[in-house]
């Protein structure tokens, strides 16, 4: 089998936001514009800037002494990297935030003052870009998609960086919290998977929703009572969705609360999926925000040392348990030659 080849910052980037048995366990705090609404919601007046870098400060330090690597945007996040644990990887995003509704097919853009080169200058290990991509939209609208991440990946390229995509699967025409969209979603997530697995790309590491919706599977502790599939056929949908994956992925909590996101890493795990960790946000400081909003950041560092830790810890447990090398993909470690 002739090895993979694999520069040397694309190799030291996704390695500095993994642990040494190449599992990604990171946090996210790259959140913008609903962070931004969630805290103003929690203290009953306007957030400012400075409240959201002060949240995410708080976060970072805390939560970086549990994970491998910490994602964090440029606008409000930076002051908030001086904090983070030593030998923890950063991801920087490089997409504006608040675009998902406010255009037809929802084009991307990315912040109109940075670029690769400068993320990198600014001291980040890999690049993360959030896409919403419906693969079945009109192709015109897929085409300017295609073509925005291929010159993503090629800057990435460029600059000898990781590229960290984040596919988000939506239907304009569904709920995407419905049971009909729970039905098509693994279509939907398979399809993406394949697409962004593909070399023109140049992605390095895929951050994806899991396939499935735990509200709609049968038997689940999340169960809403109505049911899109068996817990078999679930398992069968982690394993189909995977087996396109070209690349190493990594799962999204997507929102749910920390007990849910942890059922599902353990059906993913019941299911064999060669998933290599996580980057997760809200699950594990969500509940954070009021507590912040109504008693201010002391009351916030100290519910994170205590809750936020334990939720940190409890997804660590559950990675330990079946998450796979990021190497893996490739076929183990030593069948990449860094050059």
């Amino acid at each position: 089998m002739a090895k993979v080849q694999m520069t040397r910052g694309k190799f030291a980037g996704i390695q500095a936001c993994a642990n040494e048995h190449g599992i990604i366990a990171a946090a996210a705090m790259d959140q913008r514009g609903s962070l931004k609404k969630a805290i103003a919601k929690a203290r009953g007046s306007e957030a400012s800037d400075g409240d959201m870098t002060i949240f995410k400060t708080a976060v970072t330090r805390v939560l970086t002494k549990h994970s491998t690597a910490i994602l964090m945007d440029p606008e409000y996040g930076l002051p908030a990297l001086e904090h983070k644990a030593p030998g923890t990887g950063v991801l920087l995003a490089y997409e504006k935030t608040g675009y998902d509704v406010n255009t037809k097919g929802r084009l991307p853009d990315l912040l109109g003052e940075w670029s690769v080169h400068r993320i990198k200058a600014a001291g980040g290990d890999a690049v993360k870009i959030l896409l919403y991509y419906n693969p079945f939209d009109e192709a015109r609208i897929n085409e300017i998609k295609h073509a925005f991440i291929e010159r993503i990946g090629a800057e990435c390229k460029a600059v000898d960086i990781p590229f960290f995509l984040e596919p988000i699967c939506y239907d304009d025409d569904m709920d995407d919290k419905s049971l009909e969209f729970a039905r098509v979603k693994p279509k939907y997530v398979t399809a993406y998977m394949a697409e962004f697995s593909k070399p023109q790309y140049n992605v390095d590491v895929l951050k994806v929703e899991v396939p499935v919706n735990m509200k709609y599977v049968e038997g689940s502790r999340a169960s809403s009572g109505e049911s899109a599939y068996t817990r078999e056929e679930a398992k069968e949908l982690f394993r189909s969705a995977a087996a396109v994956a070209l690349k190493p992925f990594i799962y999204l909590s997507a929102g749910v609360s920390n007990e849910v996101f942890i059922e599902t890493l353990e059906l993913a795990i019941e299911a064999g999926t060669p998933f290599s960790g996580v980057l997760c946000g809200r699950a594990t400081w969500q509940e954070g925000i009021p507590v912040y909003g109504q008693q201010g950041d002391a009351a916030l560092e100290a519910w994170l040392e205590g809750q936020g830790v334990t939720n940190i810890t409890n997804l660590n447990n559950t990675l330990a348990k079946g998450a796979r090398p990021w190497w893996d993909a490739y076929g183990g470690k030593d069948q990449i030659e860094v050059v």
